[in-house]
């Protein structure tokens, strides 16, 4: 156990809070990076850790890294990262903007490794967050408590450990080893005998799902995989030019700046930019799978639309799922093995979030536009929210797309309140 205070501390070292640990490094301020801890609970960085399948491909161009947007001469970018790894031609010979995932999760942790100031802690799961008070009520910072029983003290807190799964509420009830999360999926499916003729069920329609249903094929060869569609069939995302410029970062500001029903109409119309749909050539590439099976006789998996899952059991050895056809309303048994959940993630703030609100007697969480819980306005201590604000800041705001800015609308927010503090401090002196 150990007890260490800084002035900035940071939970989870994805992509957001890399993106905020360069802004801070390359700020100017070197004792205020000197005094910045990042928290990662795992033993190094990995982007998407758990689908970090080695065909899988970023939806997004290499060009929206942690920093080019907003620096393009930075040391961290992506191209920078290639030219010390002495891959840049091989890269450019690709002839794409879309790189592997593995990829750029290698870029990620290499940024981690190449943080000069910022510091970085491995193995470090935060259990709860306390706000520390001054005998007049003020929140004067916060106290982090570690999985180990450690803690750390802060004065400002930036939570960007994303959000929590999604598991539907039919599932709930399946023992955890029937059962994997698209989140857990690389971890687990290791841990499943290979050599089993296992019968696979893939619920969901979006990237993650499909992702795991071409996997199993790989992961589990005798396995016979079912994808579960609730929708009339799998769809590619909306990559229309025009609808593309919501995603950049400017539109941040149209979009907080707008009235909440509006806010909310444009999440609607942009819902198939980011969810329940695929990458184009993905998709061609599980059409042709599925084509090839049926085509050559040895038809092995299956794609079943418009199917809703509206039970699910255990019944001796078998899971049962209890399916509706939407077209017909017949009900209808399947049984299998191994349920593997492409659901994707809570909407509502993370569990982390949701107890910290608790604490602070906060009925509801708002931030504002540079990402800063709203609290009394004599706090001295704040808290960011990086990845989960898309109801004020827009669909962007839990991908890659916008981290460059929007750590730097994090970063002028803590040197401005920093600033505002030292005046205020000399003023009282005077």
């Amino acid at each position: 156990m150990t007890d260490q205070e800084v002035d900035i501390l940071a939970v989870g070292a994805g992509p957001a809070n890399l993106a905020l640990a360069i802004g801070i490094e390359e700020s100017g301020v070197r004792e205020l990076a000197e005094n910045t801890l990042l928290l990662e609970q795992y033993p190094d960085v990995k982007w998407q850790r758990n689908l970090l399948l080695p065909w899988a491909r970023s939806q997004v161009s290499f060009l929206k890294d942690l920093v080019t947007l907003h620096n393009p001469r930075s040391r961290f970018t992506f191209l920078n990262f290639l030219h010390e790894q002495g891959r840049l031609d091989e890269f450019v010979n690709l002839g794409t903007f879309n790189p592997f995932r593995w990829e750029l999760s290698n870029y990620q942790q290499w940024v981690a490794d190449s943080l000069e100031h910022v510091g970085i802690r491995y193995g470090a799961r935060v259990e709860r967050i306390e706000p520390r008070r001054a005998a007049d009520s003020t929140v004067v910072g916060w106290t982090v408590t570690l999985s180990d029983g450690g803690t750390i003290r802060c004065r400002d807190l930036v939570i960007g450990a994303g959000r929590d799964p999604h598991v539907p509420d039919v599932f709930r009830e399946l023992p955890a080893d029937r059962l994997i999360h698209s989140t857990r999926y690389c971890t687990r499916i290791a841990q499943v005998p290979a050599d089993r003729p296992l019968r696979t069920v893939v619920v969901g329609g979006a990237q993650s799902a499909a992702e795991m249903f071409m996997a199993l094929h790989q992961d589990l060869p005798l396995s016979r995989p079912t994808l579960l569609v609730r929708s009339v069939g799998l769809q590619n995302y909306q990559t229309s030019k025009f609808v593309n410029e919501l995603f950049f970062p400017s539109f941040v500001d149209d979009f907080f700046d707008s009235a909440p029903e509006i806010r909310a109409e444009i999440l609607h119309e942009m819902h198939l930019t980011n969810y329940a749909g695929l990458a184009e050539p993905f998709l061609d590439e599980l059409y042709s799978m599925l084509y090839q099976q049926k085509m050559l006789g040895k038809q092995r998996s299956a794609v079943r639309a418009m199917t809703e899952i509206i039970s699910a059991r255990v019944d001796g050895d078998d899971v049962v799922l209890e399916l509706r056809d939407r077209r017909s309303g017949k009900v209808e048994p399947l049984r299998c093995d191994l349920v593997l959940l492409g659901t994707g993630y809570e909407p509502r703030m993370p569990a982390l979030v949701r107890d910290l609100a608790g604490r602070l007697g906060l009925a509801d969480i708002t931030v504002n536009r540079r990402y800063r819980v709203d609290l009394d306005d004599s706090a001295w201590g704040a808290v960011y929210l990086q990845g989960v604000n898309e109801r004020t800041h827009g669909i962007s705001d839990s991908l890659i797309s916008v981290l460059a800015h929007r750590s730097q609308d994090i970063l002028a927010d803590l040197l401005d309140r920093r600033a505002a503090s030292v005046a205020t401090s000399v003023a009282w002196s005077a």
